[in-house]
């Protein structure tokens, strides 16, 4: 099982598609480099745009065939990047603007989610908590002044919670049976003003696992589960509210293979550790790693964890 953020997203519309389908395109052979000398089972990706066909994440799986590494198995659903409303979402008193988004982004779908599998994707049986609203998590940290909601309630009622999406992704291993993946990619905790609206959505979109995982939203898997993703949130260090993930890295019910390893080192910040795997308690964790830097590729790296039972 791994994840990366890959960092693939396009300015527009269709044009990661056309960098793909070129075949020459630096980053895209970067990235392609990355996965196949990983060679996990399990893909969570992150930072591909979304496309309605499937086209894009399509012919970035037909690149890694062409190494000799087959994902016949994928899964795409519709992100809250991109997805455009008709109110000042952000705060800066106009709308329209990629921030006026559900997720931010410049178009529907522009850096979302994928997931690439060697075995077959219980497709049926995803659950998709994308549409979830910020303000129906139970103790939500929605924004806010001392006057007023923040930007404004007609914003809120309508915020969703997830900045790309919140996903459990029911996987049929041949020999373990169903497996379910947990993935997100929250959004950067930066960005805002004083009201920390960015700092306590990324909060709650880690939050979020904890309280499924506590049964809020339905019952959780019990067993061979994985929780992997961005979480844009390191434990120690950077901006952000740190207990979210602080909190879930100690959960019991998780395991945290690679404590204190970053996974990105951004000039303004250092090192830092915002992107995961973390298997649940009933896995044999057998070996776990990350990546060596790849700057043509992305500023993140991989993280791979080995499971066994």
């Amino acid at each position: 099982m791994a994840t990366y953020n890959t960092e693939l997203a396009r300015e527009g519309p269709g044009l990661l598609l056309r960098d793909i389908l070129k075949g020459d395109d630096p980053q895209v052979v970067a990235v392609v480099d990355v996965l196949v000398t990983a060679r996990a089972d399990v893909l969570a990706l992150q930072g591909v745009d979304y496309d309605l066909e499937g086209r894009t994440l399509e012919a970035l799986a037909a690149q890694i065939r062409a190494r000799g590494l087959t994902y016949p198995y994928r899964y795409a659903g519709p992100p809250n990047a991109g997805l455009m409303t008709d109110l000042d979402l952000d705060g800066d008193s106009r709308v329209g603007g990629p921030g006026d988004a559900q997720g931010f982004g410049h178009f529907f779908g522009q850096g979302a989610m994928a997931i690439l599998s060697r075995f077959p994707i219980r497709q049926s049986e995803v659950q998709d908590y994308s549409t979830l609203l910020w303000r129906e998590l139970p103790g939500a940290l929605l924004p806010g002044t001392r006057q007023a909601p923040f930007p404004s309630a007609e914003a809120l009622a309508i915020q969703r919670l997830s900045s790309n999406g919140h996903w459990v992704v029911p996987i049929s291993h041949p020999a373990l049976g169903p497996i379910h993946i947990l993935t997100y990619h929250a959004a950067p905790p930066v960005f805002d003003g004083p009201e920390d609206r960015n700092g306590r959505r990324n909060h709650d979109e880690t939050e979020f696992w904890r309280q499924y995982l506590d049964g809020q939203f339905g019952p959780p898997p019990v067993a061979r589960f994985i929780l992997t993703g961005d979480a844009n949130l390191d434990p120690n260090r950077g901006d952000g509210r740190n207990i979210a993930i602080r909190r879930l890295l100690g959960d019991t019910r998780l395991q945290d293979p690679l404590p204190e390893q970053a996974s990105v080192n951004w000039p303004q910040t250092g090192p830092l550790r915002v992107d995961y795997v973390l298997p649940s308690a009933d896995w044999t964790v057998i070996g776990s790693g990350i990546t060596a830097p790849h700057p043509e590729a992305s500023r993140h790296q991989l993280v791979w964890v080995e499971l066994g039972t």
